[in-house]
């Protein structure tokens, strides 16, 4: 049904690539050293920025930096939870749902601290922080409150209004947004 191969087709075939030639991989080779730092080029979707992890804005001790924070992580966890859930789960939870998960595991377990070391985590991968002063079950299972309060930090000095949540957040960054495009254009420049 196919005609046979011609002579010496699979001699051609069968002769090594030669060595000055890169393999094939689909990637385009250039002299740029655009890669060279890096293993991997960056991956498309991927939050995370590349190059070493970023320490804490403040450390986990660091409680009293926000005093109104700190009292109400004290007296009630599952509102301060409930706020960083939010924010790290970029709203497809609410304040309140999160808060009430975390108190009811909290008051029929005891255990809501595995719950909020999860997201701990979460928010670590998410802002590439250093996983200090040990692992994040152990903080939470250790220090919950300050743990709380430190994640509470991190997000309001990554510019996050905690009080306002998710949506309020997205909708004062979008009226600033409108606000600059909006700016009245100013008409001059050299005239005759």
């Amino acid at each position: 049904m196919y005609p046979p191969p011609q002579d010496g087709y699979y001699q051609k075939q069968s002769n090594p690539m030669p060595t000055s030639q890169a393999p094939v991989t689909g990637v385009p080779v250039s002299s740029s050293t655009q890669y060279n730092n890096y293993p991997n080029p960056p991956l498309p979707g991927h939050h995370h920025h590349l190059g070493q992890n970023s320490n804490w804005s403040s450390g986990l001790c660091d409680c009293f930096d926000d005093v109104s924070n700190c009292c109400i992580t004290c007296w009630c966890p599952c509102i301060t939870f409930g706020r960083i859930a939010e924010i790290v789960d970029k709203g497809t939870t609410s304040c309140a749902v999160s808060g009430s998960v975390y108190a009811l595991l909290q008051c029929v377990t005891g255990c809501g601290c595995l719950f909020s070391c999860l997201y701990r985590s979460k928010m670590r991968n998410q802002y590439m922080l250093h996983e200090k002063p040990c692992n994040d079950c152990l903080v939470h299972c250790c220090c919950e409150a300050c743990a709380l309060c430190q994640e509470y930090r991190e997000l309001q000095h990554r510019g996050y209004d905690m009080s306002i949540g998710w949506e309020g957040n997205v909708d004062r960054q979008n009226r600033g947004m409108r606000m600059a495009a909006s700016a009245p254009v100013v008409e001059g420049g050299m005239t005759r």
